[in-house]
């Protein structure tokens, strides 16, 4: 599967809550990024709701062409609403209250039995079937990735944050074997593997070069924040052209 950019757009929900106005609307921005050639959004309604908002669920469904990835805690509340809305792909992350962003991918061996004998039958037999796309938000722990494979997950996606934040260059480097490792073995397995977390316009083309397999690359902050500067439309532009480097680069 060709590498593709989904564009997470929770901080124009962050904006437009600062004030408590009603703009700016995440399922415009959502319809701005894809004509500007995103493949597709991603949303995480927390469970504090402290930027997408459960209003924000059918209209972002609607507005959204192409895939529809939805970030979400394993907690009933959470799988009632999927099943809602229907979404392309269903990503579950660890989720706590006191975090300011979600700070590392799911620990399988702690959630392992929950996720086997809860999260996953109410997932696949519930009205999204076999229709919605199971992610796990994972560090490049191979336990994790064994995990992953073990749970009957269709893919993973990569926590990118480590390399992302790494304060020198070897750190990032050691990183990035450690994230070509897990994404082998993963796509051996038939994983689907999707990455995410602190990808910015300096650091993605060293990491798309050396991580194979890449399907989905979720970037958010980064990409909303620049937008600031730049506009929307232009700034998903730029992403897309590092993307596109680096495939013809690898064809």
């Amino acid at each position: 599967m060709p590498m593709r950019l989904l564009v997470n757009i929770d901080h124009i929900a962050t904006l437009r809550n600062a004030r408590g106005e009603g703009y700016p609307v995440p399922a415009q921005a959502a319809q701005i990024c894809e004509m500007a050639g995103a493949a597709g959004i991603v949303f995480h309604l927390r469970g504090d709701r402290r930027h997408i908002k459960d209003h924000d669920l059918p209209a972002l469904k609607e507005a959204v062409q192409g895939i529809l990835d939805f970030e979400m805690a394993a907690t009933e509340e959470m799988i009632e609403l999927l099943h809602q809305v229907q979404p392309d792909i269903c990503t579950l992350v660890p989720e706590s209250r006191e975090e300011l962003t979600t700070e590392g991918g799911l620990h399988l061996t702690a959630v392992f039995k929950d996720f086997k004998t809860r999260v996953f039958p109410a997932i696949r037999n519930g009205a999204s079937g076999s229709k919605v796309e199971i992610s796990l938000f994972v560090d490049p722990n191979l336990d994790d990735i064994k995990g992953a494979i073990e749970l009957g997950s269709d893919a993973i996606e990569l926590h990118t944050g480590t390399y992302a934040n790494a304060s020198t260059p070897s750190v990032a480097q050691a990183e990035l074997t450690r994230l070509a490792t897990a994404a082998k073995m993963a796509h051996s397995a038939g994983l689907k593997v999707n990455a995410g977390h602190g990808l910015n316009q300096n650091n993605l083309a060293p990491f798309l070069r050396a991580v194979p397999h890449l399907a989905d690359i979720s970037i958010g902050h980064a990409l909303i924040s620049e937008s600031v500067f730049h506009g929307l439309t232009a700034t998903v532009h730029a992403y897309m052209t590092i993307i596109e480097q680096v495939k013809e680069e690898q064809s």
